[in-house]
């Protein structure tokens, strides 16, 4: 059991959730991620390692509530406990020793971004942020990320900060030149539309995916992503891709395989029928290839 030692509302429907998790929290590497299961029945959740506080031994968690099991998550309060954390998991993000990075936070991407900025900072690279909502109730993590160098906030509707989408302000600031890398986090349409955005100025671009997973070991299948024409499994061999080689097309109809079930939970959760069951495998549909 891991007992959770503190929650907060980051915006409407994103908490945070520090976590004890001793050895995940010494070893852990930004770009690292956990498989935790809140009890026996419930579904396997792949979570970014958003901080990590050794002396502490705790881990801390961003969970965005969009469905039955991540609403369940984030129902819990301080002095309750997560009974499987597994991890870490994944590949550490390629990380550059000296230069310019540019940080791209999406949503609650802002939270996976956290990390690799921390990673960067502790290097010496210039980090520069940018994370975006769309409203400013919607921004999360920007104080940490002030700690780690310059930030840019965007709003979609002028809230707060810049007003328009993340990629207006990563247009200018590759315009001006002297970016090394990009790192992009956020929703698939969104990383894609930063890499489409960095191509022309050839400058190397890291997106994290977040396809379907179920064990984290790269066995069942379900994380199968397009990179590059060759098929690759995020969670053993990602979350973080060239973001000029993704097939975001194909990521963004895999994410979609399971929308029905997820639909008719998120249902029978709001008329009170919350409760995690495991479904017989034959009930399961078909990942596609």
């Amino acid at each position: 059991m891991h007992p959770i030692t503190a929650r907060t509302q980051l915006s409407p429907n994103v908490t945070r959730l520090d976590v004890e998790a001793r050895r995940i929290a010494e070893i852990r590497q930004a770009g690292q991620f956990v498989i935790v299961r809140r009890a026996n029945g419930a579904e396997r959740i792949p979570l970014t390692i958003a901080d990590a506080d050794p002396a502490r031994g705790t881990i801390t968690l961003v969970i965005q509530a969009v469905g039955k099991s991540t609403r369940e998550l984030v129902a819990l309060e301080a002095g309750d406990a997560i009974q499987d954390i597994s991890g870490p998991l994944g590949h550490p993000t390629e990380m550059i020793a000296a230069g310019r990075a540019l940080c791209v936070g999406g949503g609650v991407g802002t939270a996976v971004v956290h990390p690799i900025a921390q990673g960067l900072h502790q290097r010496g690279v210039e980090v520069i942020s940018i994370i975006g909502g769309r409203s400013r109730e919607w921004v999360i993590f920007e104080e940490e990320l002030r700690r780690l160098g310059q930030v840019m906030v965007c709003t979609d509707d002028g809230s707060y900060g810049r007003k328009g989408f993340v990629t207006d302000a990563a247009r200018d600031v590759l315009a001006a030149g002297g970016v090394d890398i990009v790192y992009a986090v956020g929703p698939v349409p969104m990383m894609r539309a930063v890499a489409n955005l960095t191509r022309p100025f050839g400058v190397h671009t890291i997106v994290s995916l977040n396809p379907v997973m179920v064990d984290g070991t790269g066995m069942c299948g379900g994380c199968r992503v397009d990179v590059g024409g060759q098929t690759k499994f995020a969670c053993v061999e990602g979350p973080e891709f060239d973001g000029h080689l993704v097939d975001f097309d194909m990521l963004a109809e895999r994410l979609g395989t399971y929308r029905e079930f997820e639909e008719m939970a998120s249902a029978a959760c709001e008329t009170g029928a919350c409760r995690s069951e495991l479904m017989p495998p034959s009930q399961l549909p078909a990942i596609p290839s």
